[in-house]
């Protein structure tokens, strides 16, 4: 039985597009804000009796549904279009949630504060700002080719 040394192994340098690295970290970001924005909204819909509001209930489903369906396309569609669906996700959501807290939202007056208000608005701004970056990098990353 003989042993043989092995070859050299010949590593091969890995070339980083920096600017790809960026347009895919803050439409990460932004899918991770919408996704969580579309979970309370789901949760406060499903068990916190949010579903039993005339008006809102719906809505909060509607908004559940529609944070799903954009986060997943912005996940999988690499185009400017789905981050500025994120970013207007984003601030849609902010502000009908600052017009409930403020004047109230078809006869709902909400509180801004809860663990839920809290944790919804800081992922509506995630999905905003990094919808917004995302976006524009996309979309000057499509016309550079």
């Amino acid at each position: 039985m003989s042993v043989q040394a092995p070859s050299r192994v010949r590593l091969t340098p890995v070339t980083v597009n920096r600017s790809q690295v960026a347009v895919d970290l803050s439409r990460g970001l932004a899918v991770a804000g919408v996704l969580l924005s579309a979970d309370v909204h789901f949760d406060l819909w499903y068990a916190n009796g949010f579903r039993t509001i005339d008006t809102i209930g719906p809505l909060f489903l509607l908004n559940a549904i529609g944070g799903l369906v954009i986060g997943l396309v912005l996940l999988c569609w690499r185009h400017w279009l789905p981050a500025l669906a994120a970013a207007g996700f984003g601030a849609g959501t902010l502000v009908a949630f600052y017009l409930s807290v403020t004047i109230g939202l078809f006869h709902f007056k909400e509180i801004a504060t809860g663990e839920p208000q809290v944790l919804a608005e800081v992922a509506e701004y995630v999905a905003l700002v990094f919808g917004l970056i995302a976006a524009w990098m996309s979309w000057q990353h499509s016309r550079r080719r």
